[in-house]
């Protein structure tokens, strides 16, 4: 196998095992309030809440400090951060212990993300990157979408200890390998740390944004302690760009939204994110609520659609390198809005699996995997090598941040509704995710050709 494959592989473990944590603990979490039958749901909430939040938060700051003190540096830091936290979580004996060791593990997800596309991006020829970064990308998409289901089997075959465990193997077999495959990549010339007060602002504005959004079902969405965090992370965001635009070494490159593919890929990212985390959530909150089906049945049920993106992806890579991503971020929103309306307008409260489900999870994990394999290779296509990693963290940021605004957005319609009428709710939830769906598509169709006129880069090595 060629070298630059097998860093493919490396950095595909390392999102896979970034974006597993962010679905996988929530089925483990009925569990691990029983162990903790001491604390409040409340306290116990932050387990989950704690990665979002810290995770989204981190991802840029990150990005950008791999690109400045190296990426292959950063990456190996991050394996071990991910790894030693992964641990404690297993071993934690209280729910404060757990809460910050899911806070160890987002910092070290935050910097696995960005510097792993970074790493894999200047091993592969123009020609071929975006198909390498929709491996990359479906490897992520796949991760959030089987999370349910493997921590479904792993906490009814064993407890939810090992929703966490099960990162120690996965991590060990990138980083093995890693630190004699990767090569060593960082900004040219730069010896300036990013502007310190800029990445706090920035850490506060996407922390506070996420905080509010994340909890804004549990303390309720006209709540102070909401419209506060809301209204104080809005207020930041704006200081962040200003202080971008002036500093010398800003935490965020005003220059990257200079290219109009990455402007475009990021909003069309958001929105996708969006709906497809909605959806996720909103097919095992289904399959379980209205239907009756066990966690572990409902995973089983919603694997043909990590299963299409993960063949999806590649296919829509290699379009890309040579059709540009346009003519496959439209198809992909397309399809997934073909697939949620399928849902919306086809389940019902009796289980029919075949016919009404099956046909839904396939159009929506096709669509996912030709989306976020145009909206990621788009999104880095046009910016120079050195700013990988920023511009890659960006972009997941962007992403998790959707992510978080979908749930919320979900949870928020199933709250409204009548509970006489429980299918009618996820109806709506369904159109909810079409639309944003179709934004996206929209997005898609400014898109336009996106040729990247930059040279292969030769790597920096160590």
């Amino acid at each position: 196998m060629e070298r630059r494959w097998k860093v493919l592989i490396v950095a595909a473990v390392a999102v896979f095992m970034g974006f597993l944590d962010v679905t996988i603990v929530n089925v483990a979490f009925p569990d691990i309030q029983r162990d903790f039958a001491g604390s409040s749901r409340a306290d116990l909430s932050w387990i989950l809440n704690a990665y979002n939040v810290v995770f989204a938060a981190l991802l840029v700051p990150s990005g950008r400090l791999a690109d400045i003190v190296g990426r292959k540096r950063m990456f190996m830091i991050g394996v071990v951060v991910f790894l030693a936290a992964s641990a404690a979580c297993g071993l934690a004996g209280s729910a404060g212990a757990l809460v910050a060791a899911r806070t160890a593990q987002a910092v070290g997800g935050a910097i696995l993300v960005p510097t792993s596309l970074a790493l894999l991006l200047p091993e592969f020829p123009i020609s071929q990157r975006a198909t390498a970064t929709s491996i990359w990308t479906a490897t992520g998409a796949v991760a959030a979408a089987v999370g349910p289901s493997l921590g479904g089997v792993l906490v009814d075959q064993a407890s939810w200890r090992w929703v966490f465990f099960v990162n120690i193997p996965i991590g060990l077999a990138a980083l093995v390998p890693a630190n004699r495959l990767l090569r060593e990549h960082r900004e040219p010339g730069a010896r300036t740390l990013p502007d310190a007060l800029g990445a706090v602002l920035l850490v506060a504005s996407v922390g506070l944004l996420a905080l509010g959004i994340v909890k804004g079902t549990d303390w309720g969405w006209d709540s102070a302690r909401v419209l506060g965090s809301i209204a104080v992370g809005a207020v930041l965001l704006p200081l962040v760009i200003v202080r971008s635009l002036r500093h010398s070494a800003p935490v965020i490159d005003p220059a990257l939204f200079r290219a109009r593919s990455f402007s475009v890929a990021s909003a069309g990212t958001f929105a996708f994110s969006f709906a497809f985390y909605a959806m996720i959530l909103g097919n095992v909150l289904f399959l379980t609520q209205v239907w009756g089906w066990s966690i572990l049945t409902a995973g089983f049920a919603i694997t043909p659609g990590p299963l299409m993106a993960a063949l999806s992806a590649p296919i829509g890579g290699r379009l890309s390198d040579r059709f540009g991503q346009r003519p496959v971020a439209l198809p992909g929103a397309l399809l997934f809005a073909a697939g949620t309306t399928w849902f919306a307008l086809r389940l019902g409260a009796s289980p029919h699996y075949a016919e009404d489900f099956l046909v839904g999870t396939m159009l929506t994990g096709s669509g996912v995997g030709l989306s976020y394999a145009a909206w990621s290779s788009a999104a880095v296509a046009e910016l120079p090598p050195e700013r990988f990693a920023t511009g890659s963290a960006v972009i997941a940021c962007l992403r998790q941040v959707g992510a978080v605004l979908g749930i919320a957005v979900l949870v928020a319609v199933l709250d409204a509704a009548s509970p006489a009428d429980p299918v009618g709710a996820f109806t709506s939830a369904y159109i909810v995710t079409a639309v944003a769906a179709l934004v996206a598509g929209a997005l898609a169709i400014g898109l336009g050709r996106v040729r990247a006129a930059l040279p292969s880069p030769v790597p920096e090595t160590a």
